[in-house]
């Protein structure tokens, strides 16, 4: 891959290290009841739906779509096949999905992508693309929408992203679709691959015509899992997937795409100029230096993504991006036998075992304590409280072959990449392998949307910046201890937070919601009396719990309000009032 590794740099002015915790609030949440007339169209799982990769695409679904062009107006579809748009009063009826089709068992749910102030794009589960000009949906008049491009595109999908823009006076749509598909030369897993499918639809009617959408352009992804984030760039010039797995382009416009060669093999052998072993906790690094080395020599620069090891005066001996985060302050080198540095990098994250020490250096050698685990194996009789420990030790305990995707351990490779339009590409990856993937959110219709990340205990929002290479994806915000919040949440279904960043929430499968609002200045006075200061600012907790026993299909929030979908309910809770 000849992509650039890129670190995200976080704005520590959006940082509160003197955070404490959130104050549970009892103030009541006015809530408003939405009874629909027909029950939303929650298409549950097949039996040939068992993978993981399928309750993560279409088992967690949701069902509620927000229209960033226009405040507090949300849409979904019910059972009618009807789109139906809520703007603060009672559901209208703006476009219904033809019943003309054949439902078959796979098909899925339908989808919906709110493309620009006046188009959409919208799927109806069974593989058809409708691209429908919606005129300015936030006016009063109750138009419908007009379908201007509907298509048939082989195997059901979903839409997970869809941009409009003007190229030389053409009007162009980018859509985004994701698929679960049998994969014959998967033999070894689940036998499935998941599967992106980028689509440029163009005007192609002459001047004074009627318009005409035809597709212009499809190229296909494929990878193993299914990407927590993928969209399309305004402009349609490159795509963004973060994914537990990689993704690769291997198909334009029904042809393959050539895969680079595999570099070749080295002939020469060299030895390792440094040497590396790990536990969960921390890095122990040896590098060899110059025989009857100084401390005053020593040339070594830590942060938290990046390292410099070498000696004063020469070219540096290790020097890049390191795998995942460390602690600097908890990280220490000493001089051994004055020929070499050995160096302990404390993990940021406690667990996940790093695949390499400096991103792209191949000159090292990573040391396991083989001899140990074999002297261990040997002597398991000694120590085990059973008299006797390993009795069919011919015979292993279970078959891995048999395991399903979620009983393994995740493997420490979920990334963010950046894919190039022109090459397919990509020109910068993220590894993301100690930043849990939160949430997206559409923050401003005119970028791409946000993804939240966890970062030790805090949520910090990205912006991604295409048109901005060195600085791709910018620190807008953060959420005080939201990632420490939500790991508590067992029964957590859906995140998300307001667009002005005042709040976020989570949910439970059924019934509860939690609120978690920013700190805010206190109108009385307030003090600490284990610290014996004032406190100024508090942020608060609040629960809501619906009058509803189903599941909940939809979350999404605005500014001021959070909307909450149910099979037959649509519950509008008032958060803020300003």
């Amino acid at each position: 891959m000849t992509a650039s590794n890129y670190s995200l740099k976080v704005n520590r002015d959006l940082l509160d290290p003197n955070f404490e915790s959130y104050r549970l609030s009892l103030d009541a949440i006015p809530t408003y009841n939405v009874e629909l007339d027909a029950a939303v169209e929650e298409v549950k799982l097949k039996d040939s739906h068992y993978t993981l990769e399928h309750m993560r695409a279409f088992g967690m679904y949701n069902y509620l779509h927000l229209d960033p062009w226009y405040e507090d107006s949300v849409l979904f579809v019910d059972c009618k096949g009807r789109v139906l748009s809520l703007t603060v009063t009672l559901p209208r009826e703006v476009y219904r999905l033809s019943d003309d089709s054949e439902r078959s068992d796979d098909r899925l749910c339908a989808s919906l992508s709110l493309t620009s102030a006046t188009w959409a794009a919208l799927s109806d589960g069974s593989g058809r693309l409708y691209l429908l000009r919606t005129g300015k949906r936030g006016d009063s008049s109750h138009s419908k929408w007009e379908p201007l491009f509907v298509e048939d595109l082989g195997e059901p999908f979903t839409v997970l992203h869809s941009v409009s823009h003007i190229q030389s006076a053409v009007h162009i749509m980018e859509v985004l679709l994701l698929r679960v598909q049998k994969d014959p030369t998967e033999t070894k897993g689940s036998g499935f691959s998941v599967s992106l499918e980028w689509i440029t639809v163009a005007n192609s009617a002459g001047h004074g015509q009627e318009k005409k959408y035809e597709v212009r352009k499809r190229r296909v992804l494929r990878g193993k899992s299914v990407p927590h984030y993928a969209a399309v760039e305004p402009k349609g010039k490159g795509l963004m997937v973060a994914s537990e797995k990689p993704f690769a382009f291997t198909h334009v416009d029904g042809h393959p795409v050539e895969q680079p060669e595999p570099e070749p093999m080295e002939v020469e052998k060299t030895d390792p100029i440094y040497f590396w072993q790990q536990t969960a906790k921390d890095i122990t690094v040896c590098v060899r230096m110059p025989e009857g080395i100084t401390k005053e020599e020593v040339r070594f620069r830590l942060t938290a993504n990046n390292m410099i090891i070498g000696v004063q005066g020469f070219p540096p001996l290790l020097e890049g991006q390191l795998f995942a985060s460390v602690d600097p302050e908890a990280s220490a080198w000493i001089i051994k036998n004055d020929k070499s540095l050995e160096v302990t990098l404390q993990k940021r994250s406690e667990g996940p075992l790093w695949s390499e020490l400096v991103m792209g250096d191949r000159r090292g050698q990573y040391v396991s304590d083989e001899q140990a685990a074999l002297i261990h194996e040997r002597l398991t009789h000694l120590t085990s409280e059973d008299l006797n420990g390993n009795g069919d030790r011919d015979k292993p305990p279970c078959n891995s072959q048999e395991l399903e995707d979620c009983d393994g351990f995740p493997e420490d490779s979920s990334s963010l990449t950046h894919f190039d339009e022109a090459s397919l590409k990509p020109t910068q990856v993220v590894n993301l392998g100690s930043h849990q993937y939160l949430f997206t959110v559409d923050v401003d219709p005119s970028e791409m949307p946000c993804l939240c990340l966890r970062h030790d205990v805090d949520a910090l929002v990205w912006q991604p910046r295409p048109e901005q290479p060195g600085n791709m994806w910018e620190h807008v915000a953060t959420f005080n201890a939201l990632g420490y919040v939500q790991a508590s949440k067992r029964d957590k279904k859906f995140a998300t937070c307001a667009p002005n960043f005042s709040y976020a929430s989570l949910c439970e499968c059924l019934r509860r919601a939690f609120i978690y609002r920013q700190p805010s200045p206190v109108e009385t006075v307030l003090f600490n009396r284990k610290q014996g200061r004032q406190v100024g600012q508090v942020a608060k907790q609040q629960v809501a719990s619906l009058d509803s026993d189903k599941p909940i299909l939809g979350f999404r929030a605005t500014n001021e309000r959070l909307y909450i979908l149910s099979s037959s309910n649509l519950f509008v809770l008032k958060v803020n009032n300003n």
